[in-house]
C-alpha cells in the first residue's frame, strides 16, 4: 500500500512520487494565481487608459515566459531534488491544461505558431525548475 502512495507512475525509467507531483502543483497553482492578478490588470488598464491589446502583445509574451520560469522555480523549490524533471512536468501539464480548454472551449488544435511558444514555455519551466532546486539550499535526503 505504500509503494500505492508514494509512486503516480512508472514510465521510461523513471518515477514520479506524490511530492513531486504536489511540486508541480503548487508550480501550476502559482502560475495561474499570478496570471489571473495580471489578467485583472491587464484588462483595467485596456478598459480604463487608451492602451490597444496590440501595445501589450510583447509585455503579455514577455510576462508568460516569466511567469512559466516562476512556476518552475516554485516547483523546483517546492521538490528539493530533480527541478529539471518538475520543471518539465509543470511545463508539460501548464501546456495540457491550456491545450485542454483551448480544444474543448474552442474546438480548435494548437497552431505551429503556439506550439512553439509552449516548447518555449517549457524550456523556461524547466530552467526555472533548476535554479529552484538550487536556490532552495536544503536538498532532501534519499532513502
Amino acid at each position: 500500500m505504500h509503494v500505492l502512495q508514494s509512486v503516480i507512475f512508472f514510465a521510461g525509467g523513471w518515477t514520479v512520487s506524490m511530492k513531486m507531483m504536489r511540486s508541480v502543483f503548487y508550480g501550476l497553482l502559482t502560475i495561474y494565481l499570478i496570471a489571473a492578478l495580471f489578467s485583472l490588470i491587464f484588462s483595467l488598464l485596456l478598459s480604463f487608459t487608451s492602451l490597444h491589446e496590440s501595445s501589450l502583445e510583447g509585455v503579455v509574451t514577455a510576462f508568460s515566459f516569466l511567469l512559466l520560469f516562476i512556476g518552475g522555480f516554485v516547483a523546483g523549490g517546492k521538490g528539493k531534488e530533480k527541478g529539471w524533471i518538475l520543471g518539465a512536468l509543470t511545463g508539460v501539464f501548464y501546456a495540457v491544461i491550456n491545450f485542454m480548454f483551448q480544444f474543448l472551449g474552442r474546438d480548435s488544435g494548437f497552431t505551429l505558431e503556439q506550439t512553439a511558444y509552449y516548447t518555449f514555455f517549457l524550456l523556461a519551466a524547466t530552467a526555472g525548475g533548476v535554479f529552484g532546486v538550487n536556490a532552495s539550499g536544503k536538498r532532501s535526503k534519499k532513502g
